[in-house]
């Protein structure tokens, strides 16, 4: 019951920086070059304990390539799904074709669209914003997203659209029932091995843009979807190249991004492109995602497009090039056909299980009393008490009687992963040092 708002308007007229002033923080990617947006991003945003979902979208316009089609398109889908769309226009330039063409959408539902008059910077340029009233939307809002001048009355005016029954439904809810915890689960992968094909086939919606050109993903994209075991949030990122190969601001920015979501993510599904096999970059993405502590499903996409040989091939590079990500599933599939991307749920499930294991105290101390008397650790130190503290990895503490070393310490981890039964999901070991 959340309002919805999109933020529409063809490339380059402050949508993502307007969306970035509202929300108080730089989540969208904002560059001084049109495209850089081309998949929806939705946000939670609030106005005087007004909330609402903000929408950010790709530039809308006409008689470009067909990326420039599916990036329209899902502007399109952004202003049916919403309830009230702030129509951004860059009052600098006036009204354009494309202007035009995107207020001819929006004239069936004038009652619900603002029309943003964007760089607006001060009062002397306030009159070129009037020229928009040709639009046939009503009066336009004088802003400057990028130096804020203005927002405060857009959105007093925002919320003031609100209908009565989304604004109770926004605030009203049972306190007593406590929403139900989201699992993350982050799309990673180099660029241009079927990320958001995958994720689109996932949550039954073309949400991201697909193209067969490397780097369409530019930002995190992330829906909700509900699956027999709770609520998921799959998370498409921008595909990870090589810091040395990262030569603009903007695949910096999806960079930083995308690890941010593998970071807060409670699985990680590493997308491979079989016909090309484990490449170094994959192996070091697997050892960047291993460490953000999240467990890793593996999937070998373009399954079908490979040849016996090539199969054997690439199922051996994953046994030598990801043998450090342990017992972790890895999956066959085609994401193009959806052949076997339903088996992706129970190996999910599985993950999600081990991920929230807790093991009784005592099984935890009798794995640590076989592992040291089979191999001690060195110089007298060892683990006088162990215990689960946590889950969401499964967290150990040890009470030690001194420092104990890290390669004694990667062997008890795996000690532990193996008694224990937990699969592939990583595990946090905590030191403290206690005399006897």
């Amino acid at each position: 019951m959340t309002p919805v708002v999109a933020i529409v308007g063809r490339p380059n007229v402050g949508k993502s920086t307007l969306l970035n002033r509202i929300i108080g923080r730089r989540e969208a990617i904002v560059e001084e070059r049109p495209g850089v947006t081309r998949d929806r991003k939705e946000v939670d945003a609030a106005w005087q304990g007004r909330p609402f979902t903000l929408i950010d979208t790709g530039g809308w316009l006409t008689g470009g390539d067909s990326l420039d089609e599916q990036v329209s398109r899902q502007s399109e889908k952004a202003i049916a799904d919403a309830d009230v769309v702030l129509f951004v226009v860059d009052a600098t330039v006036g009204v354009t074709e494309d202007d035009d063409r995107v207020a001819a959408l929006l004239r069936g539902r004038a009652d619900s669209v603002i029309v943003v008059a964007n760089k607006v910077d001060d009062r002397v340029h306030e009159a070129a914003s009037w020229e928009l009233l040709s639009l046939g939307l009503g009066d336009p809002v004088s802003v400057s997203a990028l130096h804020g001048r203005g927002t405060g009355d857009l959105l007093d005016r925002l919320v003031g659209l609100f209908s009565e029954e989304a604004d109770e439904g926004a605030s009203g809810g049972d306190e007593e029932q406590a929403e139900p915890r989201v699992l993350g689960v982050s799309i990673v992968g180099r660029p241009n091995v079927g990320k958001s094909t995958l994720f689109n086939r996932l949550i039954g919606e073309e949400r991201a843009v697909v193209h067969d050109r490397p780097g369409t993903t530019r930002d995190s994209v992330d829906t909700v979807v509900e699956t027999g075991h709770g609520p998921v949030r799959f998370i498409d990122t921008a595909g990870m190249r090589r810091k040395a190969r990262i030569d603009e601001d903007t695949e910096y920015y999806s960079l930083v991004r995308a690890l941010r979501s593998v970071d807060t993510s409670d699985v990680a599904l590493l997308v491979i492109d079989s016909t090309i096999g484990v490449t170094h970059q994959d192996q070091r993405l697997a050892e960047r995602v291993d460490a953000a502590g999240c467990p890793i499903v593996v999937l070998l996409n373009k399954w079908d497009l490979c040849d016996t040989e090539q199969r054997a091939d690439v199922t051996e590079q994953v046994g030598q090039r990801l043998h450090f990500v342990g017992d972790a599933p890895v999956l066959r599939i085609s994401a193009l056909t959806g052949k076997n991307v339903g088996r992706l749920w129970p190996a999910l499930a599985e993950s999600i299980e081990d991920y929230r294991t807790r093991i009784p105290t005592r099984r935890v101390n009798d794995v640590v009393r076989a592992a040291q008397s089979e191999h001690p650790a060195p110089a007298g130190a060892r683990v006088l008490y162990a215990t689960q503290g946590a889950t969401d990895p499964p967290t150990f503490t040890l009470f030690a009687n001194r420092e104990l070393p890290r390669t004694w310490l990667r062997y008890l981890e795996r000690r532990l992963r193996e008694d224990l039964g937990l699969g592939s999901t990583p595990i946090k070991l905590r030191v403290r040092r206690r005399s006897e």
